[in-house]
């Protein structure tokens, strides 16, 4: 095993190390550049907010947003509201996901079918989803079925359509060769057409992410009387910032660690 690596570490040359390296090297800089604007922006509003360069009754301050934070995870509250959003986000993300691929798989399968769809495709795409989460709330249900639906609904137009789009897309000398040579439709689908778009369904799964996390808080807002967006609903209406300002904070958090975990899973899959 030893002599196999040196001889992989012969075999790269100086200028592709030079080169690895200096990726490296771009790459934390980018995340330490992240880091580092993010605490200047912390440290800015710390410090307009304690010299009263701002008005803390509209904007509140980090120090209230962390000791509201504090108590709230000490009285186990954060920690009930947090759990409901993730876990309908969560069901939220894999039904709009699994749904829209589904859709795009049959589409692309049915191209008569995809034909007659196009312009009710576009026309679902074009709709304001949030408007519509009344309507349907209504017809799911007014509980958790209803928000995942809700979420659910914000990201399988969008995930169909971009699917879909690399389906068709995929190069025709690759099916070609393979019908050739016998492949059915299922295989084609099998041993091309997936295969050739899991970048597409990875970047579809980050962008999905985000989409199911507005779908949640808005059904919140709507029906649930728990949960990160009840929190930021019940602060707006009783004027209290911190609280507005702790779920917006809390929910940011939330969602980075989902997308980072999202980018993290897209380059092992990638890289295998």
């Amino acid at each position: 095993m030893r002599e196999k690596n040196k001889k992989k570490d012969f075999n790269i040359s100086k200028e592709h190390s030079d080169y690895l390296k200096s990726i490296k090297r771009e790459n934390y800089f980018i995340r330490i550049t992240q880091i580092l604007v993010f605490v200047f922006f912390i440290a800015i509003w710390e410090w307009a907010a304690r010299y009263k360069h701002i008005d803390v009754f509209l904007t509140s301050s980090p120090g209230a947003i962390y000791k509201l934070i504090v108590r709230f995870i000490e009285d186990g509250s954060l920690i009930k509201h947090l759990s409901i959003s993730t876990m309908e986000t969560i069901a939220g993300f894999f039904a709009g996901t699994i749904l829209g691929l589904l859709t795009a798989i049959l589409l692309w399968w049915f191209r008569r079918l995809a034909r007659i769809m196009d312009p009710y495709i576009v026309i679902l795409n074009s709709l304001p989803k949030t408007a519509l989460a009344p309507i349907i709330i209504l017809w799911a249900g007014m509980g958790f079925s209803g928000i995942v639906a809700t979420a659910a609904s914000i990201s399988v137009i969008v995930t169909t359509m971009t699917l879909y789009t690399g389906f068709i897309n995929v190069e025709k000398d690759k099916i070609v060769l393979l019908k050739t040579m016998g492949a059915n439709k299922f295989q084609v689908l099998n041993k091309v057409v997936i295969p050739s778009n899991i970048p597409n369904i990875l970047s579809v799964i980050r962008v999905n992410i985000g989409l199911s996390w507005i779908g949640v808080i808005v059904g919140e807002f709507l029906v649930s009387k728990a949960g990160i967006g009840y929190l930021i609903l019940y602060g707006s209406q009783t004027f209290k910032l911190d609280l507005v300002m702790m779920g917006v904070f809390v929910l940011g958090v939330v969602a980075a660690i989902m997308y980072f975990f999202a980018s993290w899973l897209e380059k092992i899959v990638i890289k295998y």
